[in-house]
């Protein structure tokens, strides 16, 4: 069965090699060419994140990095990656193909200047988080105690994205962001994220912030990293299946999806340590849920719920 995710950190991971590995199938990687096509992954999101410690004046530059080694590395090497740069590219894609989006894990690399998002855009960026786990100019990030919510500059973003038709992904914003971006955005989705009603954790969603996010046909992808699974960490992949079924009950059987954070994450569930190990997940869903069901969760469900060109 083919998969979207919505979320990895293998650019993160290739600009930190400095050309010393190569994406096809570098081991270090967990979401390279060989094992996406193992795991019969038929898109894979490629976020653009930026380490909180790089000077300001620099973060731009390195942001650019990134995406020079997308079109570089991992598009220009290997020709059955194929760019998603318009939302209906999904459904040109070729049964040999795999296609790659740009997502931006945060918007510190603009700065205060929008119009450096606009460059992003113009070279593939189709979802924008406001934040990592930090504040930044546009929103306070989960991690930020003063839990403030969007900035004019932030609100001024999510415009952007409502006008280009850019997801805006509230993975990582305080909740207070989080319900200033249900009150702002058209295209709402949260790319990695848990229940915090199964794992208390403050990276994932209350039940009344999934149900809010339902309402407004945003999709939730969830997440592999295990301290975001279960709480002792110790997480399986019927833990993993925990959630999608909370999630379900919350009348969310339409709005599921997945967003492994493969690349970004230090440990792993047991039995899903890469990509090539997602077949081995879908075997389990069909245990719990039926094949329309297990089709929506892999790729029907975003593919019904992306936005138009």
């Amino acid at each position: 069965m083919k998969i979207i995710d919505l979320h990895c950190d293998a650019l993160l991971k290739l600009h930190e090699a400095n050309d010393r590995i190569r994406y096809a199938d570098a081991e270090e990687l967990e979401t390279n060419k060989r094992r996406l096509q193992q795991g019969e992954v038929a898109v894979q999101c490629f976020a653009i994140f930026i380490e909180p410690g790089i000077k300001q004046e620099h973060k731009f530059d390195a942001a650019l990095g990134q995406i020079d080694l997308f079109y570089r590395e991992v598009l220009g090497k290997n020709p059955e990656m194929k760019h998603i740069k318009n939302w209906s590219d999904f459904d040109r894609l070729e049964e040999n193909q795999i296609g790659a989006m740009l997502t931006l894990e945060g918007v510190d690399a603009i700065g205060n200047d929008i119009t450096k998002l606009h460059i992003l855009y113009q070279l593939g960026v189709r979802s924008v988080g406001l934040t990592w786990n930090n504040a930044n100019l546009a929103a306070d990030g989960a991690g930020e105690p003063r839990g403030g919510g969007l900035t004019l500059f932030g609100k001024e973003i999510v415009e952007f994205n409502n006008q280009h038709h850019i997801l805006t992904d509230v993975s990582h914003l305080s909740e207070k962001a989080f319900w200033d971006v249900m009150e702002t955005a058209k295209y709402p989705i949260a790319s990695h994220s848990n229940s915090r009603h199964l794992c208390n954790h403050p990276r994932n969603l209350y039940g009344n912030q999934v149900r809010a996010l339902f309402q407004r046909n945003g999709m939730l992808h969830v997440v592999f990293a295990p301290h975001f699974v279960k709480e002792d960490a110790n997480a399986t992949i019927q833990d993993v299946v925990k959630h999608i079924d909370y999630f379900c009950s919350l009348d969310g059987e339409k709005n599921i999806g997945l967003g492994s954070d493969f690349d970004g994450i230090s440990s792993h569930v047991t039995g899903l340590e890469h990509a090539g190990k997602y077949q081995d997940l879908i075997n389990e869903l069909l245990k719990h849920f039926s094949e329309d069901q297990v089709k929506g969760f892999a790729y029907q469900n975003f593919l019904d719920h992306r936005p138009t060109d």
